[in-house]
């Protein structure tokens, strides 16, 4: 009877396993790869051509150079809206750094840094890229924040940046543990989450003075209307607890004169609207 019943139950889940994965109907683009000390890109070309823009895409984490491609991801989804509406399309670098990286300046961690080495390898990569006609970012998640540090730090060197469901907070990792608490309570973070997102910070950042260079919040208070235009994304129920952040983020570009695009989306972490994304990107 042991023995029937086992093999019933694995049956049972065998059958109610999922068969496969919905992937997406488009034609890949053309990749070539490179690295260069910790740096690893590959820079991904339509094959029917492309319109003179590269964008830079930074990846979140867990993710590598390779993302660009994957026909079950939402980069493929991009590619696609782009193929349908039969235009031109930018070249796009997907950097990478590891699969867990912030791009913060020098400062006393170790692993501080990351910015000034990718600013000052944009002419070698593009080198390989070729000569952009304008300099885009985009990244999700924690590459979100990235795009974020790199285009408000750096304005002069970006058109446009796409954050996709990035860590922006509004209170800091070096804040009392009852004001972190008050804040997992507030958006619904997942506090085992909320605990990771700390300790990657503590890892790049050593006091609140470094955070402060890295927060787009912060760095939101210089901008102008010279600053590049800005596409901002979020899941409302985002298990990293980025909503309220990012719409912060929105709204305080807004009041500085930035030109900003908000997607607040019904869903969780790195819910992504792919055809205003697509379109944002190539406007």
């Amino acid at each position: 009877m042991i023995l029937l019943l086992a093999g019933i139950y694995y049956a049972w889940t065998r059958l109610t396993a999922p068969q496969g994965v919905q992937k997406v109907a488009y034609t890949p683009a053309q990749k070539k790869c490179h690295s260069k000390g910790q740096l690893k890109y590959c820079v991904y070309r339509a094959k029917a051509g492309t319109n003179g823009d590269v964008v830079y895409h930074l990846h979140g984490r867990n993710l590598d150079e390779q993302i660009w491609n994957d026909d079950s991801y939402w980069t493929s989804m991009v590619q696609a809206n782009w193929q349908r509406a039969k235009v031109l399309p930018p070249t796009v670098v997907v950097v990478s750094y590891g699969s867990t990286w912030l791009l913060v300046p020098k400062g006393k961690q170790p692993d501080s840094g990351l910015l000034d080495d990718f600013v000052t390898r944009l002419p070698d990569i593009e080198k390989k890229a070729g000569v952009p006609k304008r300099r885009l970012l985009l990244g999700e998640s924690m590459g979100g924040l990235n795009v974020l540090i790199a285009g408000l730090t750096h304005p002069e060197k970006f058109a446009k940046i796409a954050s996709l469901c990035p860590g922006v907070y509004a209170i800091s990792p070096f804040d009392p543990f009852s004001k972190m608490k008050s804040a997992l309570q507030r958006t619904g973070a997942d506090p085992k989450i909320g605990f990771g997102i700390w300790w990657m910070a503590k890892i790049h950042v050593a006091t609140e003075a470094e955070w402060k260079r890295i927060s787009p919040l912060q760095l939101i208070k210089r901008a102008d209307a010279q600053y590049p235009a800005l596409y901002l994304s979020n899941g409302l129920y985002d298990s990293y607890g980025n909503f309220e952040g990012a719409q912060m983020l929105a709204e305080r570009a807004q009041e500085r004169g930035v030109s900003v695009e908000w997607h607040p989306l019904y869903g969780g972490h790195c819910a992504i609207d792919t055809s205003s994304l697509a379109r944002f990107l190539i406007s």
